[in-house]
């Protein structure tokens, strides 16, 4: 009996800093403008530091909305997470889930962070809550939960999540570059 198993197999475990550059911020829907310019640092980079100080003004001194403060909170995370700070990063996650535990954005950035700090598992339950509140750009939480799983040795699963986010946002490079590392081999062993 001759049987075949599809086995996949990758070339290299991916650098884990990768996951930090594939990070979404959250939208303001106030007209706060220092809410808005945390929010475009976080979006478009520039200087984290400064980025920081003006997420931190937006929280301290303007009124905002109970969705502005939480994803104000979040996207000064995600300018925390830039500069390695995942404990201040996790803090603010953390803040602004218990604020509004309904943005998507925010369990995927906390996931991005979790993988930084290689707590694979916990990461991808963020992940996984992020994607079932429908988070903006799905394609990122399954980029970074691909590299999770790889991390994890689960590669069908790394695979596929790559694949998903290539399917979802096709020009979506970073989940390009890491398809381009497996391949897809038969056995006949039947192992």
């Amino acid at each position: 009996m001759n049987l075949h198993k599809l086995v996949l197999v990758s070339s290299s475990v991916i650098a884990i800093g990768i996951a930090s550059n594939a990070q979404a911020a959250v939208t303001i829907l106030g007209n706060n403008t220092l809410a808005q310019s945390c929010f475009l640092a976080a979006e478009v980079g520039g200087d984290a530091k400064i980025g920081i100080e003006t997420c931190t003004d937006a929280l301290t001194t303007q009124p905002l909305s109970v969705k502005d403060r939480a994803a104000t909170l979040v996207n000064r995370g995600i300018l925390r997470a830039e500069l390695g700070d995942s404990a201040g990063a996790l803090a603010d996650y953390n803040h602004g889930i218990q604020i509004n535990n309904a943005l998507g954005e925010a369990y995927v950035d906390r996931g991005a962070t979790l993988i930084a700090m290689k707590k694979w598992g916990d990461a991808i339950d963020d992940i996984d809550k992020g994607i079932s509140l429908n988070a903006k750009r799905p394609y990122i939480a399954y980029y970074d939960r691909a590299i999770a799983n790889e991390a994890l040795g689960n590669v069908r699963a790394a695979y596929d999540d790559y694949k998903k986010a290539v399917a979802i946002e096709p020009g979506f490079t970073l989940a390009t570059e890491q398809l381009t590392r497996f391949r897809v081999i038969k056995r006949s062993d039947g192992t």
